[in-house]
């Protein structure tokens, strides 16, 4: 570590947003990281914000081993500030963005350099920031889980939420035919601007079927719709639960369509699959980000002193693309 950094270190803490009992959200000082074995120092200039969050917040959803505790985040963009013992995939000032189990919602982290990805210069901090968890969450459940192939007919339940935007981007550009699902009208023509070619009501999604793919992203309340209106040999991955864990199934249905069941959860995988899952995503998709031919909708940002504010705002209804945590003021780039 340089000793420029090292002297920025005594004189100023990081800040971190904090859980407390109860639920509480504060900003308070920590330790800075140390970078370890492999590892690098991110200095964090945004940190999206995900359902897991909420989750954790209300004791629901603990980190997984070796995350911080008492600091939520699961996905930042930031700047490589130093580096630890064998790590040379980045240098220092490099623009980098990935998925952690937690702890993105600080002003430093220590991050293994595998779980990283450059941030491509179409990008501003607050999209990169936004990046990382929809767009690995959505490649992953498509093209790993799903195997979706050009012509498939895909329907995204939530299509404007983060994953949901990211999922329609992708979908669209491998050819697949994609109904999104939005229950906001007023959200319904920026899917299609993102590559739709139907953007429905949730009560009319059974209707604009069959489909072989289906990415629900709302929950148990969609399921049974959902197994009705998939083809023969269709498949349903499952993200989201914010409308209810627990669903019905029709046994008998499923075996008359054929049909495969199928759930991912990103924030719980080692390292290793992290890894793997960040470069698929880096491989074949950041190169359509760079062209511009895809892009992260923000729907608000905060800086850390409202995040209390973002939280709120993230759990309201009805709106398009990511919240996003500002750790201290930035410019557009």
């Amino acid at each position: 570590m340089n000793d420029a950094l090292a002297r920025e270190k005594e004189s100023n803490p990081m800040r971190a947003v904090t859980l407390e009992p109860g639920g509480v959200l504060a900003i308070k000082e920590h330790k800075d990281p140390e970078p370890g074995v492999g590892e690098v120092l991110v200095r964090i200039r945004a940190a999206g914000l995900n359902y897991a969050d909420l989750g954790q917040r209300m004791g629901a959803y603990p980190p997984p081993p070796g995350s911080p505790p008492d600091i939520p985040g699961l996905e930042l963009a930031g700047e490589v500030a130093a580096a630890g013992p064998s790590a040379g995939r980045f240098s220092i000032g490099d623009r980098v963005m990935g998925i952690v189990g937690g702890g993105a919602q600080a002003e430093l982290l220590a991050v293994h350099e595998r779980q990283l990805m450059p941030v491509p210069d179409s990008l501003t901090w607050e999209q990169a920031g936004g990046f990382p968890e929809a767009f690995i969450t959505a490649h992953d459940a498509l093209f790993t889980q799903a195997g979706l192939r050009p012509g498939d007919r895909l329907l995204i339940n939530g299509a404007a939420g983060g994953v949901g935007v990211a999922a329609v981007q992708m979908a669209a550009l491998a050819g697949a035919e994609v109904i999104a699902s939005v229950r906001n009208p007023h959200n319904r023509d920026a899917v299609l601007g993102l590559g739709a070619q139907k953007a429905v009501d949730p009560a009319e999604a059974e209707s604009n079927g069959l489909f072989d793919v289906i990415l629900e992203l709302v929950g148990a309340g969609n399921f049974e719709s959902d197994l009705r209106s998939l083809n023969l040999g269709g498949r349903i991955i499952v993200i989201g639960a914010s409308s209810g864990a627990e669903a019905r199934l029709d046994l008998g249905l499923l075996g008359q369509k054929r049909a495969t069941i199928r759930s991912s959860m990103l924030r719980s995988r080692p390292l290793e699959g992290k890894a793997v899952a960040s470069r698929a995503v880096e491989r074949e998709v950041l190169p359509f980000v760079a062209r511009g031919k895809i892009t992260v909708p923000i729907a608000a940002t905060y800086p850390f002193e409202e995040v209390n504010v973002a939280y709120d705002s993230f759990r309201g209804k009805g709106k398009l693309g990511k919240i996003v945590l500002l750790p201290s003021p930035l410019s557009s780039r």
